[in-house]
């Protein structure tokens, strides 16, 4: 197996302690958003084999398994993250595999570069993703009831939000859902500038349910993606709860530190809470206007102590070892790639220490022996 030397991403959002805190480093003072673990070209992990990307190219069956080569192709088709969020990340969605395969030839043949910043679609893969608390976690996820959100709305008591309550209260509910989102992402910029500051004061002012929404008020004035958050739900996850995102799906992760695996993709649709480009028409082409719970996962009892987070994807599968003192060794082998994570104790994974931050690559079909007490997260495939 291979030890990882991951890349942290400094984007605005990140929290300055999290990451450290768990490597046990000393903060820099600059944001330390997102740890990468994974052979993604942006930033692949380094190992003493090349970078994992190289690693991959030069024999993909021998590290990825025959299996997994005739059903992903020759690349990991997964992204292993640690994400520490200090501030709001953007509203946003992402495209089911149809939806990114149309939209990514359409740019192509239209000559978009793909480091332009109106281009919405990098590749041509999905990217359903996963995302486990290791403290306690805030996010939004998926619409409200648009009752619910009429109430939540009309109890700011700021008569420029009215338009919409009565919106979600005349129409069906995909219908309200489509129509209120569409008029708040199209409103005048002035005045919609206007409604974000008196509804931050009135967030401000009432507190409770309306708390997360003044915080994101105070990353983003005069942002209407405010508004278009209170659409959603909030969810707090507590440590060990996790969150499915799956196509079309808004959502924002505001705060907190956590585990997250996703498709190999940089697709995404932003609908607010963002200086970068919103393409509203092909946002709401994506969106799926319908009310959901939140739908928070807990791990389910695997064998071995395994603990599996159940999704219906196949590019990734993740799940939790907690492991006691017992001083025995565990068997973590499979015929599928893996990366192996150490976030709490004193783990090792054959020669190399596990320590919370610390990552292994594991080619398909080798040993991996794990012993030491902690918590170990392991990403896979389903094949």
């Amino acid at each position: 197996m291979d030890r990882l030397d991951n890349t942290i991403r400094p984007y605005a959002w990140g929290s300055t302690t999290a990451i450290p805190r768990l490597l046990g480093t000393e903060p820099t003072g600059e944001p330390q958003a997102e740890m990468w673990m994974g052979a993604h070209p942006g930033a692949p992990s380094r190992t003493d084999r090349g970078t994992l990307d190289e690693v991959i190219d030069a024999d993909p069956e021998r590290e990825l398994g025959p299996d997994a080569v005739a059903k992903f192709g020759p690349r990991l088709p997964f992204l292993l993250k640690l994400l520490a969020a200090g501030a709001p990340l953007s509203l946003q969605v992402h495209p089911d595999l149809t939806q990114a395969k149309e939209g990514y030839a359409d740019e192509e043949r239209r000559n978009v570069p793909v480091t332009a910043p109106h281009r919405n679609y990098k590749d041509a893969n999905h990217k359903p993703e996963l995302v486990c608390a290791l403290t306690e976690f805030d996010g939004l996820c998926g619409f409200r009831d648009p009752l619910s959100a009429a109430g939540l709305l009309d109890g700011l008591g700021v008569d420029s939000l009215k338009p919409y309550v009565d919106l979600l209260h005349a129409h069906p509910e995909e219908a309200a859902l489509r129509e209120v989102l569409t008029a708040i992402l199209t409103a005048d910029p002035e005045e919609m500038a206007r409604t974000v500051t008196e509804t931050a004061a009135a967030c401000d002012r009432l507190g409770g349910a309306y708390a997360p929404y003044a915080d994101i008020a105070h990353h983003y004035p005069g942002d209407p993606g405010v508004i278009a958050a209170m659409l959603l739900n909030h969810v707090r996850l507590q440590p060990g709860e996790a969150l499915f995102l799956g196509a079309g799906v808004p959502h924002a992760y505001l705060d907190g530190l956590g585990v997250e695996i996703m498709a190999n993709s940089d697709n995404v649709l932003r609908c607010g809470l963002t200086p970068k480009h919103v393409d509203v028409p092909e946002l709401l082409r994506i969106v799926r206007f319908e009310a959901r719970e939140p739908g928070i996962l807990r791990p389910e009892a695997g064998p071995d102590g395994e603990e599996v987070y159940q999704t219906p994807i196949d590019e990734f599968r993740l799940s939790r070892y907690v492991l006691p003192e017992s001083g025995a060794t565990h068997d973590l082998t499979l015929a599928t790639p893996q990366i192996l994570l150490g976030t709490a104790g004193s783990l090792r994974a054959g020669e190399h220490e596990l320590t919370p931050g610390r990552s292994v690559f594991v080619p398909a079909g080798e040993q991996a022996h794990v012993s030491g007490t902690g918590t170990l997260f392991r990403a896979t495939v389903v094949v």
